[in-house]
């Protein structure tokens, strides 16, 4: 099971960090930008900074976290892109996440799970769109919506992560209200995850249904680690949104199990505050940010 890949390559790198490849073209130093005037140039400069970064840190980090939208603003162009690093990504042993946070009902929820977890079929012959190992998804259309990522999940051993209690400052308005029954939002759709989850458990006892839950919410985090027992977390907020590693460490259990911290900015424009090529810096912040972790989660094993 994916689950169980991402945890052995977490423990056996001693790092839950997850590298965000929310690459902008701005973000490049300028000597990739320089002469470049039209989304194909700039789709190109990506896929040449994306591997760079993930060369630098592959050995470093067990994961990436690949944000879909950073590129379709590029058009058809920066959709090739996507896939290439997606593509580069899983070469280098990476458990590739691809957050789309696609959602919809029946038939076309089922399109969705096809293009990133699944296959599409062509006269036959079935073939892989976007060859991602996990995809966020948004459950707040209820079951029917989940249900046909979850059938791909066990069919093709991927995984999801169900927005759960996102990192953003407004996500209080509708996920911390209460239900008639005394319950949160956020608590109501961590028990339907739970749900969604109960048979794809795998060996280390987490389902191949996560959850995104948010750094920068560490009391809401801790309700939902306390309640969730076979839950695993992606964790987004930390670095530029304002999470840290002392405020994250809700979201784990005993051993440092049971989540991976997502950061993209903090590492992806490492270069600009430490100066020095983007890959080198690149990877210094992944070395940074596993230090960061392992002083507050200690040593990371199976419980």
């Amino acid at each position: 099971m994916i689950v169980d890949k991402l945890i052995e390559a977490i423990i056996a790198k001693q790092n839950p960090t997850c590298v965000g490849l929310d690459t902008s073209f701005e973000y490049l130093p300028e000597s990739m930008r320089a002469g470049v005037h039209d989304f194909q140039g700039a789709a190109q400069a990506i896929v040449r900074f994306n591997k760079g970064v993930i060369d630098a840190v592959c050995d470093v980090v067990p994961a990436v976290k690949v944000q879909i939208a950073y590129y379709e603003q590029y058009g058809t162009a920066g959709l090739s892109a996507f896939y290439e690093t997606l593509l580069y990504a899983k070469s280098k042993g990476l458990v590739v996440i691809t957050d789309a946070k696609r959602n919809d009902i029946g038939a076309t929820a089922a399109q969705y799970s096809a293009a990133f977890l699944g296959l599409t079929d062509v006269n036959g012959n079935a073939v892989q769109a976007f060859p991602s190992d996990m995809l966020t998804v948004n459950g707040y259309l209820g079951s029917d919506g989940i249900v046909p990522f979850v059938n791909d999940c066990k069919r093709f051993e991927k995984g999801i992560f169900v927005l759960v209690k996102t990192s953003n400052p407004s996500s209080g308005e509708l996920q911390n209200l209460r239900l008639a029954d005394g319950r949160t939002v956020f608590e109501c759709m961590g028990d339907m995850v739970e749900e969604w989850g109960k048979e794809t458990i795998g060996k280390y006892g987490y389902s191949a249904v996560g959850a995104v839950v948010g750094a920068t919410h560490p009391e809401e985090a801790k309700i939902l680690r306390d309640r969730l027992a076979h839950t695993f977390f992606l964790i987004p907020g930390y670095g530029a949104q304002g999470g840290n590693a002392e405020m994250l460490k809700n979201s784990f259990r005993k051993g440092g199990m049971g989540g991976i911290v997502n950061n993209s900015r903090g590492i992806l424009c490492a270069y600009k505050k430490r100066g020095g090529e983007y890959d080198g810096a690149a990877r210094q912040a992944c070395l940074d940010m596993k230090q960061d972790l392992f002083s507050v989660l200690g040593a990371i094993c199976a419980n």
